[in-house]
C-alpha cells in the first residue's frame, strides 16, 4: 500500500501543508516540527512525489554511486569507471537515449550520511545504486543498510556492491563484487617473510571497516604460519586511510620496536606517510626499513623507490559495477564475485640488513 502525504502528516501530528513545506523547503518551519516530519517520512518510507502506486514503482534516470571520499583515488577510480558505463557514449546530439545520470554521493565515511543518501535516492526512485568500498562493521548499521537496500530493490532499483563484501542476505543486491583483501594481505606479508624480515610493523586502517579487518587478517595468517604471531598486536597501529596516519603510526611503531625492518601499510596513501616517517628518522628505504602498500594507486610506481604493493583492478571493477547497474552484463553465479588481488614487487622492499 502506498504511503501518502496525509499518512506522514498524521504520524508527525501536523497538517499536510506543513509536511509539504518541510519537503519542498519553500517556507520556514520550526526545527522541532521539521525533525518530527522527517522522522515520520523515514519511518513510513514515504516516497516524495509518489502518491500513485504506479509512479512510486517507476524508476527515474538517476543512478547513485556512494563513495567514502571522492578525493581518495581508490574511490575516484571506481566511481569514474562506473560513471562512464552508466552515462553511456551518447550519439553526439545532446539528446538522452538509454543513458542515465550518475550522481556521486560522498559520505565522508559517515554511516549516518550513507543512510541519508540511500533515503534520498529512494525518494528520487533511482534506477540503480552502486555502493563502493568497505562496509562499517556495526550490526545496527548493517541492518539499517540492508533494510534500505531491500526497500530500494522492491521499488525496482538495481543495487550493486563494488569492493564491498556481500550482505548476509543478498536478496536485495543484483551483484556483490568483493576484492580479495585477505588473500592480498597474506601474500604481501609472505613476500616480506620470504626476504627474511621477522620484525614487521603493520599500519592498519580504521577498526570498524571490513577492508581493515580482511587485510589485517591476511597479515596475521602469514605471521602465524611463520610462527611470529606473538608480536602482531603490539606491532599493529590503527588509524585513518590517509598520509598523516601512516606518518604518525610508523613513528609509533619505531618507538615500540626500534629494530623493525619492514612496515606494511593499509593502503598506498598510508604507505607514503610511512616512507616519510622512516626518512625523517634518518633511515633508508629499503636498506634500513622496507615499506609496502596496498591498492596499486597510480602514484605508487612513481614513488622513490617505487612502492611494492597489492594491485586491485579498481577501474575494471568500477566499470563492471556500472554495467551491472545498467543491466548491460549478467550477474555472476549466485550474485557474488571475488576479484583477485595481485602482488606487485618493486624497489621499496628488499632483504633486511643489520642496523
Amino acid at each position: 500500500m502506498t504511503v501518502t502525504l496525509a499518512d506522514v502528516a498524521a504520524r508527525a501530528r501536523v497538517s499536510p501543508a506543513t509536511v509539504s513545506r518541510v519537503l519542498n523547503g519553500n517556507y520556514p518551519v520550526a526545527t522541532a516540527t521539521r525533525e518530527r516530519v522527517l522522522r515520520a517520512v523515514d519511518e513510513l518510507d514515504y516516497v516524495l512525489n509518489g502518491p500513485a502506486s504506479s509512479l512510486a514503482a517507476a524508476t527515474s534516470d538517476l543512478v547513485g554511486i556512494l563513495v567514502n571520499d571522492i578525493a581518495d583515488p581508490f574511490f575516484g577510480i571506481m566511481a569514474g569507471a562506473a560513471q562512464t558505463e552508466i552515462g553511456g557514449p551518447g550519439d553526439g546530439s545532446g539528446r538522452a537515449g538509454g543513458e542515465k545520470l550518475a550522481v556521486v554521493c560522498n559520505t565522508g565515511g559517515s554511516p549516518e550520511r550513507e543512510l541519508t543518501y540511500l533515503t534520498l535516492l529512494q525518494r528520487q526512485r533511482a534506477a540503480a545504486v552502486v555502493l563502493t568500498g568497505g562496509a562499517v562493521e556495526d550490526p545496527e548499521h548493517q541492518a539499517a543498510v540492508a533494510a534500505k537496500l531491500t526497500r530500494l530493490a522492491d521499488a525496482g532499483t538495481r543495487v550493486v556492491l563494488c569492493g564491498r563484501p556481500p550482505l548476509p542476505d543478498g536478496s536485495a543486491v543484483v551483484a556483490a563484487l568483493a576484492f580479495d583483501n585477505q588473500g592480498g594481505g597474506r601474500r604481501l606479508t609472505e613476500h616480506l617473510l620470504s626476504l627474511g624480515h621477522r620484525r614487521i610493523g603493520y599500519v592498519a586502517g580504521p577498526l570498524e571497516r571490513t577492508t581493515t579487518r580482511h587485510r589485517l587478517e591476511g597479515h596475521r595468517e602469514a605471521m602465524r604460519s611463520a610462527g611470529l604471531a606473538g608480536d602482531v598486536d603490539r606491532l599493529t597501529v590503527h588509524g585513518p586511510y590517509d598520509r598523516r596516519s601512516g606518518y604518525d603510526a610508523t613513528l609509533e611503531l619505531l618507538r615500540r620496536e626500534p629494530e623493525v625492518t619492514a612496515v606494511v601499510a593499509a593502503n598506498d596513501t598510508v604507505a607514503l606517510g610511512a616512507c616519510a616517517a622512516v626518512r625523517d628518522r634518518g633511515l633508508g628505504i629499503p636498506g634500513d626499513v622496507s615499506v609496502a602498500g596496498f591498492d596499486d594507486l597510480p602514484f605508487s610506481v612513481d614513488a622513490v623507490p617505487a612502492l611494492t604493493t597489492v594491485r586491485l583492478p579498481l577501474s575494471e571493477a568500477g566499470a563492471r559495477a556500472g554495467r551491472l547497474a545498467m543491466g548491460k552484463e549478467n550477474p555472476p553465479p549466485g550474485g557474488i564475485a571475488t576479484i583477485a588481488a595481485e602482488l606487485m614487487v618493486r624497489g621499496s622492499t628488499a632483504p633486511p640488513r643489520e642496523r
